[in-house]
Order: structure tokens, then sequence, then C-alpha cells
């Protein structure tokens, strides 16, 4: 008996063994064939037996459970998952991707301290990867991105179901979106995670509304058809395969059981209608953009067209850009644009105001990473060559649903920028010719959650419109939300402020600022942290000044405005301090004062130069001229000022000064016509053109020069760094020249012997052109204030 119960025994562990080992090899069949909701299932049995398993295939197992739910936007199921396998100990290099996932997972879980952690460890294993760094950095302190909340209202529409709708786009006084639908019962799934295939559908606004939703354009029915809401007429197969844009996204995306929050109201709204009979298919349709008279669409679908269904050399069906155009309420048959290709997808298209750019999103090889954005430029009746949108908007994730909003800004969502959890929306401000980008900022609460959001349509100054987000209820289930701006777009900009030393350029720390606010007339007292760093938050339309103080240095007081802003880009402020200066005396050896005149543009001394030395105790003066090294010499006494003048014909100085304290320098430089100064210390309050008083300052020493030479003519030149657009900085360079030019008039110099002139950005100093990545003393080189001497007698 005994040995008959261990026989039983024995034969039951070998049956269990073999059935875990069968259930996994089944799951990993699943998981090839990216069947994730039946490999989930699977894995799930077979690990429940994994005491039958060996070490290495529980662990593998373990590994493409974590991703299957992670693919299926299952993102508490993936932490459970991931958080057991991590627990087990470090990863062998072949998994380290499941750090990224499990991070990933924890941030769409609201967990973001954790998150933190596991990038950090993320950042370990895969140092080339820039989103650990830039995600874990965030980490630490997401409040920058919570500062807007209060800006905005979502509403939650009616018309969303319990299946996914999303990327909205506004076409003639509505909304067309992307939605999946369950017709009579009918279900058709491929198996990727069982999400039905994807329909274009069409709403009017508020004050259209009738019970039955318009059609717009399809061919003319030849009997009416009972609607019903958001139905998909799918056609009879399933065996579509997935692609890198079929869904939403590559990846995963979205959270369960997320608390909408008392923000969110809702709001009722009619049904709505398939958007055209002539355009859907039985294969999906995804996010479309319209021309700007709307007659003609660009749209994403599967490689289906004209009755043809083709797949790339591996077998995969892609996804293609097509376009067509309506005549008389009726679409043509699609065409597809020609930067398509069986062997990657491209999709998610949005033109520009002008209809001249069309940017989209592709997988197509030579990207940063999973899908990046192009855009390509309609020339001479075609579509140039596509160009990616670069390193500062692309990464190793994936950007996708792009928009171009009425004055030519481009929003994004992205899961590779660093953001509140899932796929965030981003605003990128673009350069003239609408080719490259000039900086990304993240949307922030409550536009972005820690889900995913995506798919935004609004105004140039984003005062309402429409997103996707499954914030409610996390998953694939994604809804169109409505947001209505009620308060200012920037209510906050957050500055930087670097005090260091002027010489060395280290960092300053525990030094004092003063902060005052000029319109609120309030004050308060801040101090720099161990990087001579201090961040304050700005009230809008506000000026203030800022006045560093340390001891052992001079007091630095430099102003700033938040008026008229443009954007909302953290700005930097750097306020050097200077130690009180222990010039070296001149060169007197046995009361004799040896110096040097060259010239102003190359240095060079000049000879024959009459140089005259005024002595401040008797008024006294002595002449000399320079030698063919340009030098001179002088006997002085000690206890007395002096004054050094330059005289030579067709050339002038700005003279120079020794103090009876031995400050100051004999040297001199002399100018002639075509010769540029440059004048040091004139500063502007931000997008501002008028003079303030510490640059006036400067500009008195101007009139005293004028003065001194009255036949000297000159071109008053103002320069700004790349930042903002060529014909901003054209026209604000300009102004600032002028006004110079008229506080000198005031100062009684003759407008006839002043030029204003503003060079914008057209001639900068060094490499910091537009889409150069620049530190800001680098951009403070090229924001200067020049005079050209014109004449000269």
């Amino acid at each position: 008996m005994i040995r008959i119960c261990s026989l039983i025994g024995l034969l039951c562990l070998l049956i269990n063994q073999t059935f875990a080992q069968s259930l996994s090899k089944q799951a990993d069949r699943q998981f090839d064939q990216l069947a994730y909701a039946q490999a989930v299932d699977l894995y799930e049995k077979a690990l429940t037996g994994a005491g039958s398993m060996s070490e290495a295939e529980r662990k593998a197992a373990k590994v493409k459970l974590g991703y299957s739910y992670h693919q299926m936007h299952d993102t508490k199921n993936a932490e459970r998952v991931y958080r057991d396998l991590i627990q087990e100990g470090d990863l062998p290099n072949e998994y380290a991707q499941s750090y990224l996932y499990y991070a990933q997972a924890l941030a769409s879980n609201g967990k973001y301290k954790e998150s933190q952690q596991v990038y950090e460890k993320y950042n370990k294993v895969q140092n080339d990867d820039r989103r650990g760094p830039k995600f874990s950095t965030l980490y630490r302190d997401v409040t920058p991105l919570t500062r807007n909340a209060d800006s905005y209202q979502i509403e939650f529409l009616k018309l969303n179901t319990k299946k996914a709708e999303f990327s909205p786009m506004l076409y003639k006084g509505g909304l067309v979106f992307v939605s999946t639908g369950e017709p009579n019962g009918i279900k058709r799934v491929f198996k990727w995670n069982t999400t039905p295939f994807l329909d274009l559908y069409y709403l009017p606004e508020e004050k259209e509304l009738r019970a039955t939703a318009a059609r717009v354009g399809g061919s003319a029915p030849k009997k009416k058809v009972q609607k019903t809401n958001l139905i998909r007429p799918l056609g009879s197969d399933d065996y579509t395969a997935p692609t890198a844009n079929d869904t939403r996204t590559v990846g995963f995306y979205g959270i369960n059981n997320i608390n909408a929050g008392s923000d969110y109201s809702e709001e009722a709204v009619s049904e709505s209608d398939r958007f055209s009979q002539s355009l859907n298919t039985k294969y999906h349709e995804g996010p479309a953009t319209f021309t700007k008279d709307g007659s003609r669409i660009i749209f994403t679908r599967n490689n289906y067209n004209d009755g043809k269904f083709r797949k790339s050399s591996d077998g995969v069906n892609k996804l293609k850009l097509y376009t067509a155009t309506q005549s008389k309420g009726y679409w043509s048959s699609s065409e597809e644009l020609p930067f398509n290709s069986d062997e990657y997808s491209t999709g998610h298209p949005a033109l520009s105001p002008d209809d001249k750019l069309l940017y989209f999103v592709s997988d197509r090889p030579g990207g940063f990473g999973g899908t990046d954005l192009y855009v390509a430029k309609w020339d001479a009746g075609k579509w140039g060559e596509p160009i990616n949108l670069g390193k500062e908007v692309n990464t190793k994730g994936n950007e996708m649903f792009p928009f171009v909003d009425e004055k030519g800004n481009l929003y994004i969502a992205s899961d590779g920028q660093a953001g509140l959890g899932g796929l965030d929306m981003f605003y990128v401000q673009l350069t003239e010719d609408g080719m490259h980008s000039k900086g990304i900022r993240n949307l922030g609460e409550p536009l972005n959650s820690p889900q995913d959001d995506f798919g935004i349509v609004t105004d140039a100054e984003r005062k309402a419109g429409y997103f996707s987000s499954n914030r409610k209820n996390g998953g694939a289930d994604d809804d169109v939300y409505r947001f209505t701006r009620v308060g200012s777009i920037y209510p906050c900009r957050e500055l930087t402020i670097s005090v260091f030393d002027a010489e060395s350029k280290e960092p300053l720390a525990n030094t004092s600022v003063a902060v005052e606010n000029v319109v609120k007339r309030n004050d308060k007292q801040v101090k720099t942290d161990a990087e001579g760093l201090m961040k304050i938050c700005l009230d809008e339309d506000s000026e203030f000044k800022f006045v560093a103080s340390r001891e052992g240095y001079i007091d630095n007081k430099i102003g700033f405005s938040t008026k008229d802003f443009s954007d909302d880009q953290p700005s930097r402020l750097e306020i050097p301090l200077t130690k009180p200066k222990e010039e070296p005396k001149p060169t007197i050896t046995t009361n004799k004062l040896r110096g040097i005149v060259t010239t102003q543009k190359d240095k060079k001394p000049i000879p024959g130069v009459k140089v005259v030395l005024v002595n401040g105790c008797d008024g006294t003066s002595q002449e000399t001229i320079t030698g063919a090294d340009g030098s001179y010499e002088f006997t002085v006494q000690s206890g007395c000022d002096y004054t050094l003048e330059a005289m030579k014909d067709n050339m002038g100085t700005t003279g120079g000064r020794i103090n009876k304290d031995g400050t100051g320098s004999p040297d001199l430089t002399m100018f002639k016509k075509g010769d540029v100064i440059k004048i040091d210390n004139i500063y502007y309050d931000l997008n501002k053109s008028a003079i303030r008083p510490d640059a006036a300052l400067e500009l008195d020493k101007v009139v005293e020069l004028m003065k001194k030479y009255p036949a000297m003519k000159i071109e008053m030149r103002s320069h700004t760094d790349s930042r903002a657009s060529a014909t901003y900085n054209k026209t604000l360079s300009s102004n600032r020249a002028k006004a110079a030019v008229t506080y000198l008039s005031k100062k009684g110099i003759s407008s006839k012997r002043m030029i204003a002139k503003g060079y914008g950005e057209s001639a900068l100093l060094n490499k910091c052109k537009d889409g150069v990545n620049c530190p800001e003393e680098d951009h403070q080189q090229n924001r200067r204030t020049e005079i050209k001497i014109l004449t000269l007698e």
C-alpha cells in the first residue's frame, strides 16, 4: 500500500510538472503571437504550479507575464508581477528592461518616489537611455507640474462609452474622433488585447445636436438605417496582426481604479455618427487631420486600399497615411501618401495652419526610439522628404498624436519625455520654418495625469479644447474630455537665480537675495542653496528687482519682468558678484608713470600720439608723444588724481584716469571711423525696450563722448540672442536701439548724428543659433549694445 501511494504521488508530481510546463509553452506561443490577453491567463496558471518549473523557467515566465500586463495597460498587475520579480534579486542584463517597465507602472499608479528609486536602478544598467535620468529627476519633486492645476476645468462627456473614444479633431463645427463599437452583439477582435477595430465618428457641437447625428459625406444611403451609439460595422476577419500604431501607441499605457475627483463634471452630449461610409473600412481607421477649408482629409489606416491587404516582409500589416477629397458631400477614393512603406508604420497626421507642413508619427528606421515625430513640406504640388524633429522632441520612448494650433505651435504626446505617467501631453515651440523645435514643455496637471493623456486640440491661447485620456477607468478605456481655461495660461513662472563669483565662476552658497515685487510692493529675503541657486515662482504681469549681497562682495542689483509672456518656459537669471578690486597700481618707477596707446580694434600700438596728463591736485598738465612702440612716460607725484587724454588726427579715445589710491590704468585705446565699440552693462527688462536707470548711467558716458567729439556720428547697434523668432528679435532690437538714440537726443545730442539699427539675432558672436542648446552665459554674450563710428573728424 505504501509503495502504491508513493507511486501515485510521484505520478501526480510528474503530471503537475508536465502540466505546468505545457501551460508555459502554450503561453509562450500566445506571447510570440502578441496575444497578450491569452498569454496572461496561461502564465498565471503556469506560475501557480511554479514549484515544478526550474528557476530560469519561472523567472522567464514572470518577465513575460509582467510585459504582457504592460502591453495590456494593466499597470496594477504589472506592478504586482514586477515587484515580486525584482524582490528576488538583481535581474540579469537580458531582463534589464523590466526595471523600466516597473518604474513606468509605479508612476502610472501615482507612486513617484518608488518609481524614482527604480529609475535610478535602471540608470545603472542602461546608462545610455536618457529617459532614466530625466524621470528620476522629475520624480524627486513633481510640484512644477501641478502649479497650473487650478487654471483648467475638465469635463467628462457622455459621448464616451465603455470602449475607447480618443484623438478628437475639429471639423466643420463639430468633432471627428476615433472609436470602437460592438454592432448587434457581434464582437470581432484582434489578439493584441481584445480591443475591437477602430473607426472614425463625427459629433456636432451642442448647439447643433439633434436626436439623430448628422452624416458627413459618404455614399447616399439606399434605405433608412436605425442608428445606435458608436456602432462599428466590422468585417468578418480577426486575423489582422497588431502594428506599432494599431492602438493609441506602442507599449503600455493606463491605470485602473483612478478616482476622477471633484474637478470632473458630466455633461450630456448627443449620440455620434460614423464619419463616412466611403472612408471607413473593416480595418483600423485612426487619427485624422483636415485642410483649412475641410475639403481634404489625411487619415491613418491599416495597409489596406483598393481592396488589397498587404503585409511587411515579417508578416505584419502596418499602418499608413491616406488622403481623400470631398466634393458635394462625398469623399473620393483614398490615396496613399508617398512616404508610406509596407515595412514600417506611418500615422497620426497633423497639418499646419497653412496646410504646407504635415507632421506625423512613424517607427521608420533611423529614429530615436519606438515612434518618432516627422515633418514633411508641401512644395511644387508634392510632399517633400520627411525630416525627423530631432532629439529635443523624440526619445527612446514613443512620441505621437501631434496637433498644430492656429499660430503654428505643436502639441504632442510622449512617454519618453519626463511626465506624470503613461503618455503626457507637451507643448513644443517651433522655429519659424516649422521644421525644427526650439523647446518642449509639459502641460502639467490637470491636462496631464498619472495615466495616458493625448490627442489634444485647442486654440492658440489654449482657452478651450478637447483631449483624450484613460484617467477615469484606466487600462485601454480611453475617453474624450473637454477643457476650459478659467485662469491664466501662465500663472506662475519658475525662475532659477544663480549667484556666483564673477571671477572664479564658483557658486556662492548661503548668499542673501532680496526680492522686490515692484507692482505689488512687497519684499522678501531668501538665500541660495549649496550650489548657489534659489528657485522662485513669480507672479504674472509683475516686475521684480533682485539684490544679491554677501560679505566681501559688492552688491549687485538686477531687474526682471514677467509681463507679456510668450511662453511658460522656466527662466534663469545669473547674478555675478564682484569683490572690491585691488587693481594693480600704475607702472610707476621713481615717480614715473608709463603706459601704452593701442588701437580699439586689434590692440596694435600707435606711434606719434599726443598724450596729455592733467594733475587733479593743481590743474597742471604735461604732454608727450608716443614712441614707435606706442609707449609714453610721465613724471608724477603721489597723493593726486590724474586724467589722461590721447589725441591723433581722425582718431578718438574715451580717455583714462589714475586715482590717488593707485587704481586705474595708464593704458589707452583709440578708435577710428568704422570701429565698433561695445557698451557694457546696458540691460533691458524682459521683452521691453525702455531705458532703465542702470542703463542710463552707461548711456550718459556716450553723451560725454559725443560732446567731446562734436563732429562724430555713430550708429547705435542693438543685438539679441537667438531665442524667440528672428522677426520678433529684429523688432525688439530695433526698438531698443531707437530708445537709446532717443535718450541721447534728450541729453542734447543732435539726432542727425545718430542712426538706430537693430540686428536681432543676425550677428551672433558664438554658436548659439536656433536649435543649439547653450548655457545662459553664452546667450548673454550675444545680448549686447554697441556703437559704430560712422565719421570722426
